[in-house]
């Protein structure tokens, strides 16, 4: 596993599921080293597990692995000095037994020195949620759980205990939101702790009582974007939910709070706009953050970046005539330049802004970047890349290049082979957009040999086909024959704002007339048989499979996963109901929308055989659509099965339910697709 590549067994889902995966690298300050988390199967096969591998960002030396934690490990991050923190829920073998049941399995902070064995930081009661390094200073801002009534530490703990004691679970709510993606929030909500003395290579256990304020102690709400602490330690900026009314619900702001906890205060605010994902300049003197204009019935929301000063409190606008979404700031440490990345037709590039003059242009030429670092001395930028013919790999790029290939590291996870080719197809529809598409063809593929199409629809709805996925992996499909069409039709991404307000509060309409144009395309080719196709989505996706299915056909089978199908059930169950009531408008326009387009009232147009699968723990599209999707299919004679995950969320993440999940869309499509027979997969 030292070497850059790996065997890639996308014919065998045990095989699959052992492929490396990469995520989470970290810098040192001084440029010399990076660690990354590298994700295997657990012993026993039912997780995958984090390890911290070091990779040399020069590209010289093979990765080495750093930690062999029982637990796994995560979120590494370096202090000034080199030393390696990270979060595990390890056991500390220099514990006391007394040191308390409350804290037992709870993810803890570590540190690893360059040189010696990892010893425990800390762990409170409810755990470390995440965790962030002063660049200059050393000192650690934490985000940890506790009862919004309790003082954190000793009070909280002791309120831990008497809920548990008592066998109460029950929680009781006085706000909006209860529940985020698969979680309940509450009783607990997490608290903002900044350290009273820097983290370095030989600093002890972190004293609870002394070693940490407490920044938020009437904290009532999830953190909705990860705080960041300035370079030289004294501030911190964090988002916080303000109430508006109620079809509205609330929008975000940034607060400002001294790290002693003397200051706090409202650093920027904007009446329709929420501010995310600050970052501090080097000099601390202010922040880089997207300005998001929040969705209404008529505009979908927008992102652009502006800088915030500190002192005055004032708001600049930065690059802003960008005709995308910029995402995920980054400033480089030499406080020239602002990288970030955005959707951009099919690819995720990293882009430079440079402060000075305005200018921004495209560094990398093609894939999609995430987690973007950048040099001590600016020269150079590290990222994880990732394309759909590659999982994501740590690679290195040139901060003065444009368009560049970027440089491969050596790493765990890379792949050898594929059971096929990857190409792009495109078409122009009838209001002048072009609509574009990959498409991944099996080996073989050809005029006396077309292929079986799958066509994917993907999620959110506001996103793209950028890159590579471990859960959707079209390669998988293509080693077992198939051809899959992966388009971005309207309210995607990375094409400008007019083609995500193309599909705006219009969902059933121009996403479905774009996907059948798309599809067209595609069946055309001799490589295609036109003849066995079928359709697969999941969340947004799954909504456009169940609305292909009431609207033709043409297809032999039908897979939607995590699907809306009732939408005025869907838009009071959802864990975020007032992102969806903005974009549908008063009760009347609601009602409208629902009617022109809700999958669920046209049930009985649908033919085509589908397999309705749906996870418990589901919370953005409730277990309920799934149910009535399935109910209203048997009652009016679709041929339909149900794949149903009680311990799963809306992404299936264990890996034995994950090789279910295929295996199960293997057989639907096997049976409807290539007409053999039914075969039930062995563990179901």
């Amino acid at each position: 596993m030292t070497g850059e590549s790996t065997e890639a067994g996308f014919g065998d889902l045990d095989s699959y599921n052992e492929m490396p995966r990469v995520s989470s690298p970290a810098l040192s300050p001084d440029g010399t080293r990076m660690v990354a988390v590298v994700a295997t199967l657990a012993p026993d096969g039912k997780t995958w597990q984090g390890a911290l591998w070091e990779i040399d960002p020069a590209g010289e030396r093979p990765a080495r692995r750093l930690t062999r934690g029982g637990k796994g490990e995560s979120a590494p991050a370096f202090t000034p000095d080199g030393a390696l923190l990270f979060v595990s829920a390890r056991p500390d073998q220099e514990a006391k037994p007394a040191d308390g049941k409350a804290a037992k399995d709870k993810a803890a902070l570590w540190l690893l020195p360059p040189v010696g064995e990892a010893r425990e930081l800390y762990r409170p009661a409810g755990g470390v949620s995440e965790f962030a390094v002063a660049r200059d200073a050393g000192t650690v801002l934490l985000a940890a759980g506790a009862h919004p009534h309790a003082e954190f530490g000793e009070q909280d703990e002791q309120h831990r205990k008497a809920r548990e004691d008592a066998g109460v679970t029950a929680i009781l709510h006085e706000s909006y939101p209860v529940r985020y993606w698969d979680s309940d929030l509450g009783p607990s909500f997490p608290r903002l702790l900044a350290t009273t003395s820097p983290v370095d290579v030989d600093s002890a256990r972190i004293d609870q009582a002394e070693g940490l304020v407490d920044l938020t102690p009437n904290a009532a709400a999830r953190l909705d974007d990860s705080p960041a602490i300035s370079p030289d330690g004294r501030w911190v900026a964090h988002a916080e939910r303000v109430a508006v009314s109620a079809s509205y619900g609330s929008r975000i702001r940034l607060r400002l709070t001294s790290t002693d906890g003397a200051t706090d205060r409202v650093l920027a605010d904007r009446e329709g706009y929420s501010f995310l994902q600050p970052v501090f300049l080097p000099d601390s003197s202010g922040v880089i953050a997207v300005r998001a204009f929040d969705s209404t019935p008529d505009s979908p929301w927008t992102n652009t970046l502006v800088r915030v000063d500190l002192e005055s409190g004032a708001v600049e606008e930065l690059a802003a005539d960008f005709p995308e979404e910029p995402d995920s700031p980054v400033v480089s440490p030499t406080g020239d330049a602002v990288y970030f990345t955005s959707s951009h037709r099919g690819h995720q590039p990293i882009w430079k802004l440079d402060l000075a003059s305005g200018a921004v242009v495209k560094l990398t030429a093609s894939g999609a970047y995430t987690n973007v670092m950048v040099s001590p001395d600016g020269a150079s930028v590290y990222a994880l890349r990732n394309a759909w013919d590659h999982p994501p790999q740590p690679v290195r790029l040139s901060a003065s290049g444009v368009d560049q290939d970027a440089v491969p590291l050596p790493a765990p996870g890379g792949v050898e082979a594929l059971p096929g080719t990857l190409t792009e197809i495109d078409t122009v529809v009838e209001d002048d957009r072009t609509v574009r598409a990959w498409l991944v063809l099996p080996a073989g593929a050809s005029t006396d040999r077309p292929a079986p199409l799958l066509l994917w629809v993907h999620g959110g709805p506001v996103m793209s086909w950028s890159g590579w996925s471990w859960r959707w992996n079209p390669w998988l499909m293509a080693a077992r024959g198939y051809a899959v069409l992966l388009p971005d039709p309207a309210l995607s991404t990375g094409y400008g704002h007019d083609f995500v307000r193309a599909g705006w509060a219009s969902w059933g309409v121009k996403p479905y007339t774009d996907l059948m144009a798309i599809t067209d395309v595609a069946v055309r080719r001799d490589d295609i048989d036109d003849s066995r196709t079928a359709a697969m989505g999941g969340s947004f996706g799954g909504y456009m499979a169940n609305w292909i299915a009431t609207q033709t056909d043409r297809f032999k089978a039908i897979v939607t996963h995590a699907s809306l199908w009732h939408l005025d059930a869907f838009t009071g169950t959802t864990d975020d109901s007032y992102y969806w009531i903005r974009e549908m408008g008063d009760p009347l326009r609601q009602q409208e929308q629902v009617r022109a387009n809700s999958p669920h009232l046209r049930v009985a147009d649908i033919k085509t055989p589908m397999l309705v699968i749906h996870g418990d723990k589901d919370y953005r599209v409730p277990i309920g659509e799934g149910q009535r999707l399935y109910f209203d299919l048997v009652r009016h004679g679709v041929p339909a099965k149900f794949l149903y995950f009680p311990s799963e969320n809306h992404w299936i993440l264990t890996p034995g339910n994950a090789k279910v999940w295929y295996e199960t869309i293997f057989a639907f499509l096997a049976e409807h697709v290539l007409g053999e027979p039914w075969r039930r997969p062995e563990l179901l």
